[in-house]
């Protein structure tokens, strides 16, 4: 028996969610619930992922399609920062390539892996849709941009508190 269940508070809002999606489309309200275990559990492992289709009643793989199709949910144990950055062209012609090496170093870690210590994740993404910012990333909710390695450092400084 997994021990996978939302605290009764969530599991109200959850409710609230599916309520908004007419009966028999309530596979609209994956997206959400999908942030709401992230939030809960960090990352959305087989079994979280199973939990949120046993609440949608749907197939487990239609979570698991969902979640693999998008970066902003990670399948496996992530750091306390997960920084994401952008692969694409215009923040490579940027200087996206020099700042995001500078970063590996830095942590001593490469893309898909998290420090020993836990505080940060670095993940590749394709797009962060901040094209005349690059080089950019992201933490959570907020971008940094117009990154340089003393940004980087900056950054990482701050967030190692």
């Amino acid at each position: 028996m997994s021990n996978i269940v939302f605290p009764a508070e969530t599991l109200e809002l959850v409710k609230k969610i599916i309520a908004r999606y007419p009966e028999g489309k309530q596979k609209s309200a994956l997206l959400p619930i999908l942030h709401l275990a992230q939030a809960e559990w960090k990352w959305c492992s087989s079994e979280v992922m199973d939990y949120v289709a046993s609440l949608l009643s749907i197939s487990p793989i239609e979570v698991y399609e969902v979640a693999s199709f998008y970066t902003m949910f990670h399948l496996e144990p992530v750091g306390e920062h997960v920084i994401e950055y952008c692969r694409t062209g215009p923040c490579c012609l940027m200087g996206g390539v020099e700042v995001y090496d500078h970063l590996k170093k830095r942590l001593g870690i490469q893309t898909g892996e998290t420090t020993k210590d836990g505080k940060f994740t670095i993940k590749e993404v394709e797009c962060l849709a901040a094209c005349g910012w690059g080089p950019v990333f992201q933490i959570r909710e907020k971008y940094y941009m117009h990154l340089t390695n003393e940004k980087v450092d900056q950054i990482i400084d701050e967030l190692s508190k």
